[in-house]
């Protein structure tokens, strides 16, 4: 039963997230809403993490069967997709480099912020 409850909460801001993609005009998918309306019902504690941690868990784990759809479509329709081949590769290709790439820098400059941020609570707290 708690799981069905948890599995209910993602449901319910997932339908929110429909919604709201119907109502606010602009570009962008249900599922972003979604992410971001779990992400600050989570940060502000309005849905504590217990709730939904073990629905959350299964649907990680299940992920790889959710991609079988999709993988079966892009075999049948090769033959279209053959004429696309090289700007897909080359969009992969670049897409993957420039992702990898901001990722890293955002990493670490939050490393260095954080670095910061401990060298100055420690030089502080020396200081007392």
């Amino acid at each position: 039963m708690k799981f069905m409850k948890q599995l209910a909460i993602i449901m319910v801001i997932s339908f929110i997230a429909e919604i709201m993609e119907v109502l606010i005009p602009l570009p962008i998918a249900a599922s972003v809403y979604g992410l971001v309306l779990m992400l600050i019902g989570l940060v502000t504690k309005i849905i504590p993490l217990e709730k939904v941690e073990g629905a959350a868990d299964f649907l990680i784990e299940i992920m790889p069967i959710l991609f079988v759809p999709p993988t079966v479509s892009l075999i049948a329709n090769v033959e279209a997709l053959k004429q696309m081949l090289v700007p897909l590769f080359v969009i992969s290709i670049v897409t993957t480099v420039l992702i990898m790439a901001v990722t890293g820098r955002v990493t670490q400059g939050i490393m260095r912020h954080d670095g910061k941020n401990r060298d100055s609570i420690g030089q502080k707290e020396e200081q007392q």
